[in-house]
């Protein structure tokens, strides 16, 4: 079900306390049972570590708003790319053209959380390319390695609706493969406007990995920074030996959707009522739905 139809899940029912047995009621230890060797890893018992509990939860949240106060002030700012992508949009809309959203991989679940989405804009489709839409293919691997298929993007797109005067949104944290540089540039070759949605950290501290030589952003007409740090985890630890607390989801998610909101409120100004879509779990929110539906369905190939 999609995103526009479905609900917050229900409150679970509480589970039944588990009785634990006390000391006294354990087995006793048989005097002849042989001691335990001191090589011999203890079997898990199923507690939960004793102590203090860390507090990571909220240096992960500290952390992920310390990167969206950073996209507010510096790519939200008036005038900013956010605005100027929120400009694209909008023009797009009144003039006639579709929009697209692309990502591979995880990336792909961010452009997927822009399709049918209820308070977004309902122009939005998504354009997919096979296996490479998170991680249902097996192995996972194998939509990494998709990414990094030169061709796949060019073909993806001349079998696509997507034409001269459309619009396409590519996500890629790196920016720094294949399939996204490819799609890119065969967009604007076919004369499509391209948001590019990146981490600008990446371009100083890798290398491009195509036969461009170059990174996403580095062929969009407009381009947003997400702030995500090289490796994507926010976090580090003691005893923990690999840094953890991805932050790009939820970082990247909110800015893709302030920036679908600001073309929401710029076609407002203007005197075009922003193609939106409503909850289904509304009263009249399915209703309104299919009258949006109606009156832009060349546009809204996922309803086809």
């Amino acid at each position: 079900m999609s995103a526009a139809e479905t609900t917050s899940p229900e409150d679970a029912a509480p589970a039944s306390p588990r009785s634990t047995p006390a000391a006294s009621e354990s087995a006793p230890v048989r005097p002849e049972a042989a001691p335990a060797r001191p090589d011999t890893v203890p079997a898990h018992t199923g507690a939960a570590p004793s102590g203090p509990a860390p507090d990571t939860a909220r240096r992960y949240l500290d952390a992920v708003t310390a990167l969206l106060a950073r996209v507010r002030d510096e790519e939200a700012a008036p005038g900013g790319p956010v605005e100027r992508a929120a400009r694209l949009l909008a023009a797009t809309v009144t003039e006639g053209g579709r929009i697209f959203a692309f990502g591979a991989g995880h990336s792909s679940l961010i452009a997927q959380d822009l399709v049918y989405k209820a308070g977004g804009l309902a122009l939005v489709n998504l354009l997919a390319v096979p296996g490479t839409l998170g991680v249902d293919v097996r192995p996972a691997t194998l939509g990494s390695a998709l990414e990094r298929v030169e061709g796949l993007a060019g073909t993806v797109l001349d079998q696509s609706p997507a034409a001269s005067g459309d619009l396409l949104v590519i996500i890629s944290l790196s920016g720094r493969n294949v399939l996204p540089v490819e799609m890119a540039v065969r967009a604007r070759e076919k004369g499509l406007k391209v948001i590019g949605v990146t981490s600008a950290a990446y371009a100083g501290r890798s290398r491009p990995d195509n036969p461009w030589n170059s990174f996403l952003a580095e062929h969009c007409d407009v381009v947003l920074d997400n702030k995500i740090t090289v490796g994507d985890a926010e976090l580090s630890g003691d005893g923990i030996a690999a840094p953890f607390g991805p932050a790009s989801t939820a970082v990247t998610s909110a800015l893709l959707q302030a920036t679908t909101a600001t073309a929401a409120a710029l076609l407002a100004a203007e005197g075009t009522e922003p193609p939106l879509l409503r909850s289904g779990n509304v009263p009249g929110g399915l209703e309104w739905n299919r009258e949006v539906f109606a009156r832009h369905k060349e546009r809204i190939h996922y309803q086809h």
